[in-house]
């Protein structure tokens, strides 16, 4: 069955009741290509982080192919109803996010640490230094730009080019060693 032609007054209807009906891949492929940058930009906008918002935009995609029987054209547009499902998606996030507050914030200097912990610091510190110094070059790259340069996963991924995967298998091998070398 050939998808009905989009109109400029309902953009995607034809493509979502494709869906819902015959579970149409390449329909589907049409509104994922149009609506999954949208909903990452929209994501973005709201103040979620670049990676978390592709990840949670492919989430709602996936919703929208899963719920799809519950479009119904005559409430609401596909537009509508896949940001809808976005937005639900960025209250859920954050709440999973917040945290509590401190309610009792010290104020005025910090007491000054005792010389014993001092000298325990500095030698963990040394011994850490020593341990990722240790680690092989790839692993410990990536160590640094996740603990250090306070990059995500997903974010190394694309700034080296390496599968997700690759990423996570690496800082955990590398993690297992420091835990080991750190005692």
């Amino acid at each position: 069955m050939a998808p009905a032609p989009q109109t400029d007054t309902a953009p995607f209807v034809a493509d979502m009741i494709l869906i819902r009906d015959h579970r149409d891949r390449q329909a589907f492929a049409r509104l994922f290509a149009h609506f999954a940058p949208r909903v990452k930009g929209f994501l973005m906008k709201s103040g979620t982080e670049a990676g978390v918002a592709e990840d949670c935009a492919q989430d709602v995609m996936v919703t929208v192919w899963n719920k799809a029987h519950l479009f119904d054209p005559s409430r609401a547009s596909v537009a509508t109803w896949v940001f809808t499902i976005a937005r639900n998606r960025r209250i859920d996030l954050a709440r999973r996010d917040r945290r509590p507050e401190p309610e009792d914030l010290g104020w005025g200097p910090e007491p000054e640490a005792a010389q014993d912990d001092t000298v325990v610091l500095q030698q963990e510190t040394e011994q850490l230094a020593e341990a990722l110094a240790s680690l092989p070059d790839r692993q410990r790259e990536l160590i640094e730009k996740c603990y250090f340069g306070d990059l995500s996963h997903r974010e190394i991924a694309d700034v080296t080019g390496l599968p997700l995967g690759t990423i996570k298998s690496r800082i955990r091998l590398a993690l297992d060693k420091l835990r080991h070398a750190m005692g």
